[in-house]
């Protein structure tokens, strides 16, 4: 998964994700790449944008219904019946109580489906901006590497119809700018984006977290410090400790990072997380 810093590969998170709601439910997976590789990559390097299939709504409510009890598909089931059987004039409170359905039994896909069709039919800033955001919860999660195009399609898509509606979102051009920076386009327009939001707004957890990742995507292993450092500084989580513990090991600096991954391990108190931290602990003790 992780191997140890003198084999000389970069330590990340395959998914950029707030691990508390998301990453610490499920399995842990590592993405390894030669650190003279990302080293030597320009931050401008062009990413040609996804090529991306279209999403259907029929076939990923049956997946979802096939990870949950028969109580809960059965009582979606119905409501998706209703909703098909509906007028156009009453469909929308259902779609509204499917996406939340769907939320519930933490199956986003659907979901943000749904929030899509509410954003189409009541066409407004917070509708397009929840709908992004549940598209990029999906493709955070999900390990289908042909799905994952189709969902960062999507949030980019949502995103950009809000930020059509308000430029001065803070959260439309956050979450614009990580479609971007994650291959909508060219990385740093997205991080100028993203520096822009921080720039009127330092607080801003979202953004801020968003560069730290990609200052570590990127072998920019000081700034993901100094990044993670003030986040904390302003709300410790255990995600930036998490990464801050990565940017730390990368660089060697073996005491800072088992102290880090031991704050998150803390503030999580996940068990899969707990045991590959003691992992890592274990490895860097050595």
């Amino acid at each position: 998964m992780i191997k140890n810093i003198r084999t000389k590969q970069i330590v990340i998170i395959g998914a950029v994700v707030l691990l508390i709601a998301f990453l610490f439910t499920r399995d842990i997976t590592g993405l390894e790449k030669p650190k003279e590789d990302t080293a030597s990559a320009p931050a401008t390097e062009q990413m040609a944008p996804v090529a991306a299939k279209e999403i259907d709504l029929e076939e990923v409510s049956r997946t979802g219904k096939n990870l949950i009890n028969n109580s809960l598909a059965n009582e979606i089931k119905n409501l998706e019946n209703t909703y098909k059987g509906a007028s156009e004039d009453k469909k929308l409170p259902l779609a509204k109580n499917l996406a939340q359905k769907w939320d519930d039994v933490e199956q986003p896909i659907p979901s943000a489906l749904y929030l899509e069709i509410i954003a189409n039919k009541d066409k407004n800033l917070t509708n397009w901006i929840n709908a992004g955001a549940r598209f990029m919860k999906a493709y955070d999660l999900t390990r289908d590497s042909v799905m994952q195009p189709a969902l960062l399609q999507k949030a980019h898509q949502s995103y950009t119809n809000a930020f059509a509606i308000d430029s001065t979102s803070a959260a439309a051009k956050t979450g614009l700018g990580i479609t971007i920076v994650n291959g909508m386009g060219m990385p740093m327009k997205g991080i100028t984006m993203l520096m822009e939001v921080v720039a009127k707004d330092p607080t801003n957890l979202e953004a801020n977290m968003s560069l730290g990742t990609f200052a570590i995507k990127s072998g920019q292993f000081d700034k993901a410090i100094t990044r993670f450092n003030d986040i904390i500084a302003q709300k410790p989580t255990p995600d930036a400790y998490f990464y801050l513990a990565t940017a730390y090991e990368n660089l060697g600096r073996k005491k800072e990072a088992i102290a880090a991954y031991l704050n998150s391990k803390k503030l999580a108190a996940n068990p899969t997380l707990s045991k590959f931290i003691d992992k890592r602990v274990e490895e860097l003790s050595k």
